[in-house]
């Protein structure tokens, strides 16, 4: 059965699907860009201050759902500049301890609201 996972710590979804989806041993989390939960807009700075408020949002939905950053199994990183990868590194890793998940990060030309960085997760319960 799938349930869907909602919190308003974090942004509502903007199209048609949900902040996650739980079915039952896994939790997919949809990507997250950097949009203030409150406001709904971008956050303001530089990628390191985007890349926070991605994983600030993927915290709140992973809470709603009763896990953290521990119980996730996969990230997918989604950049628009390669360049920014080790920003985005060092910021993502104060969020994690070992053992770290799996990560793929891959560059893309445009992302949604032309933000540098979305994220999206798979979490086992």
């Amino acid at each position: 059965m799938v349930k869907v996972i909602h919190t308003d710590k974090a942004p509502q979804a903007i199209g048609p699907y949900s902040q996650a989806i739980d079915v039952g041993d896994l939790i997919f989390v949809s990507g997250q860009i950097p949009l203030n939960p409150e406001t709904m807009e971008v956050v303001e700075g530089d990628i390191a201050a985007q890349t926070k408020q991605v994983m600030k949002n993927l915290e709140a939905i992973l809470s709603e759902a009763g896990l953290t950053f521990a119980n996730v199994a996969k990230f997918t990183i989604y950049i628009t500049n390669m360049d920014d990868f080790s920003i985005i590194n060092e910021v993502y890793a104060t969020f994690l301890q070992e053992p770290y998940p799996a990560r793929a990060t891959v560059e893309v030309s445009k992302l949604p609201k032309g933000v540098k960085v979305e994220m999206d997760v798979i979490a086992k319960k």
